[in-house]
């Protein structure tokens, strides 16, 4: 028998929307939980260096595709929301419902527990409010973005939202966490999970490598929420060998342009935007700070923009890319884009030249391809059913992997959502209320 400092009713691995989600309801109904996280709790400072620990770590928190894509992750307690823009998209509510998934009123609630609101007037940067007006000048349906941000906090000269807010203004899932652990969660980090413990076909605790050791921590019920990469990982070595493929990343490119009188250039990204929902595009205003555009534009030869911060305006173009690729086993994302989604992105590039062209913009260029946020490497529908729980009894995952479809849109409020569905189907299943899975979709049914 497991001593009592490894048993617990609810082990979560990962610290991300989803994760930080189940926790939070969890221990909010008094349920004793364990989180393990591979990353740091260190305070955020908005620092370059600690971006560069967190989330730029090569093989850890950095993997690069062979067509020399960038794609990041958040390793770190609160995951990519410590370094995400925090735009708060709204859940995809009847796509989901056609997998037997209905988290509208989970969305709504979720509306309640955290800051979502457009930007006031007065937080609106020189930037966004160039590239909204030029864009609704054009017949674009442009307006500002709904933001998790206490606005009451917000310092919109320090530039530092994609370096972690360190003044607490951006919503990070890390507040959900501390939530957590307030209520009595117990929280190992520099823990990498590696697998399940498995016994019958039901999962019973998760095996964690830390300080060069083997741990093994036990619980009723496993939640893994390691991210669209992690998560696979540990699923395949659980014996579930099908995660890992056929996923999206959300690629994204940065098209810059120069608007004499603009001003420094610091502003809170992804004010404002465009959403082409048929074409598979987001376009969004993104001033970063200086640092970053340097590297992304050394990375496209632009050596003399590079040093040239002042009166420029970056847009990015975000797309929803087509299925497909594989995570490695060791954690590196094999996938390249397809020619539709080289179209998309030619697409919303030339949008975007259009709309710095109107702002009065030269010297207008394109940079380097990024990734955004991979997903949909364990399917709700393939994987799991709609209960996000895996063939194997109390086994579940709550994180961007499972998403069932192409994507290319901020993820964060589905995932909270997700979150608490799920937290609310563990605690009735602890109730003993067989109505509760009678609505559930087995795996091959699940369309």
């Amino acid at each position: 028998m497991p001593s009592p400092k490894t048993a617990f009713d609810v082990i979560v691995v990962g610290t991300g929307p989803g994760g930080a989600a189940v926790a939070r309801e969890l221990t909010l109904k008094g349920k004793e939980v364990l989180i393990l996280e591979w990353g740091d709790y260190d305070p955020i400072r908005g620092s370059v260096a600690q971006t560069f620990k967190q989330i730029l770590v090569p093989g850890k928190s950095l993997t690069v595709t062979s067509e020399l894509l960038s794609v990041v992750r958040g390793i770190t307690t609160g995951g990519s929301t410590i370094y995400y823009c925090g735009t708060a998209f709204a859940p995809p509510v009847e796509m989901l419902k056609t997998y037997g998934i209905d988290i509208s009123t989970e969305a709504e609630e979720v509306r309640s527990a955290v800051p979502i609101a457009e930007l006031s007037d007065e937080l609106m940067g020189a930037g966004p409010n160039r590239f909204l007006d030029s864009a609704r000048d054009l017949g674009y349906d442009a307006h500002k973005l709904t933001k998790f941000i206490h606005q009451n906090k917000c310092r919109t000269k320090c530039a530092l939202c994609s370096y972690g807010c360190p003044y607490g203004a951006k919503w990070n899932a890390r507040h959900f966490v501390d939530e957590a652990v307030e209520n009595g969660a117990e929280i190992i980090n520099h823990a990498k999970v590696t697998r399940v413990i498995l016994h019958n076909k039901k999962a019973v605790g998760v095996e964690y490598k830390k300080d060069r050791q083997t741990h093994r921590a036990y619980a009723s019920t496993v939640i893994v929420a390691a991210g669209g990469i992690g998560s696979p990982l540990i699923l395949r070595e659980s014996g579930i060998r099908s995660a890992g493929f056929d996923f999206f990343f959300d690629p994204l490119v940065y098209v810059y342009g120069k608007i004499k009188g603009l001003g420094n250039g610091k502003a809170i990204p992804m004010s404002a935007g465009v959403h082409f929902p048929d074409d598979g595009i987001v376009m969004t205003d993104f001033n970063m700070p200086h640092l970053m555009k340097i590297a992304f534009d050394l990375q496209v030869f632009k050596f003399k923009q590079a040093f040239s911060y002042k009166d420029t305006l970056p847009i990015m173009i975000k797309i929803r890319d087509d299925l497909s690729g594989e995570v490695t086993r060791r954690g590196w994302v094999k996938k390249k884009l397809t020619k539709d989604d080289r179209l998309r992105l030619d697409k919303g590039a030339e949008h975007a030249r259009k709309i710095l062209k109107n702002a009065g913009a030269t010297d207008i260029y394109r940079g380097w391809l990024f990734a955004a946020h991979p997903g949909g490497t364990v399917k709700i529908g393939e994987q799991l059913d709609t209960n996000l729980q895996t063939r194997f009894e109390d086994l579940y995952v709550c994180d961007c992997s499972v998403i069932p479809q192409e994507w290319g849109l901020p993820p964060t409020w589905t995932i909270l959502s997700l979150g608490k569905r799920l937290a609310k189907h563990l605690l009735a299943k602890d109730r003993a209320a067989p109505a509760e899975n009678e609505n559930v979709i087995p795996l091959k049914a699940a369309s």
